[in-house]
């Protein structure tokens, strides 16, 4: 099988390019990753030759393309059945992929007033209703799928719907957006899982500024 090759921005800022990546090393897919910085004003250049869409991630295998973080994991998911990206009941792969959806789609409030930002020390902010509601939505899911699997992820072990929530964690944590026990249980296992710390540890290692994303 040909190299996986999947493109990825900023590591402290850059939650789209945290989701694929930390599905895919977290099932133990093999793959390569190359960085390319969005530390200028419109971006960078360079992603129009990478994707159609100008944007990152994006996974090169051979000559094919694929773009968006939740098609990306689709794709790898395909190529490597035995991963275990998604759950193997049926029904819990239609609640995984039905909540991954709600995360591609929703909660713009949350990701447009509190950035990922690794590196940000954490403390409070003043945020309004829609992003306390996105909050509370995001809790409920977490506990509802933890309280059905029995954790510590939410359908077990670890997988692409962790992945797809895996930027929330870090605004949850570094807004101070949330107290309640189940839900940092939750933070806490996300945390501690290898993908995550190696994530963390290059991300807290970057010295590029964007200033957008620093709230």
């Amino acid at each position: 099988m040909a190299e996986l090759t999947l493109y990825i921005g900023n590591k402290n800022y850059s939650s789209w390019s945290l989701r694929p990546w930390i599905a895919m090393k977290a099932c133990g897919i093999p793959f390569s990753e190359v960085l390319i910085p969005f530390d200028m004003k419109a971006g960078n250049p360079k992603f129009r030759t990478l994707s159609p869409v100008g944007r990152v991630p994006v996974l090169h295998h051979d000559e094919i393309r694929i773009w968006e973080s939740l098609a990306i994991i689709e794709y790898v998911a395909e190529l490597f059945p035995e991963a275990g990206l998604w759950p193997k009941a049926q029904g819990e792969r239609a609640l995984a992929r039905s909540i991954s959806m709600e995360m591609l789609s929703g909660f713009g409030a949350l990701r447009s007033a509190c950035p990922m930002n690794i590196r940000r020390q954490p403390a409070a902010i003043p945020v309004g209703e829609d992003v306390r509601a996105n909050v509370r939505r995001i809790e409920a899911i977490w506990k509802d799928c933890r309280q059905k699997s029995g954790g510590p992820f939410l359908f077990g072990a670890f997988s692409a719907a962790d992945a797809m929530f895996a930027p929330a964690v870090n605004r949850f944590e570094v807004y101070e957006l949330v107290s309640d026990p189940e839900t940092l249980a939750y933070m806490t296992a996300v945390k501690q899982h290898p993908a995550w710390v190696e994530w963390q540890h290059a991300a807290l290692a970057e010295t590029w500024y964007v200033e957008k994303d620093e709230v």
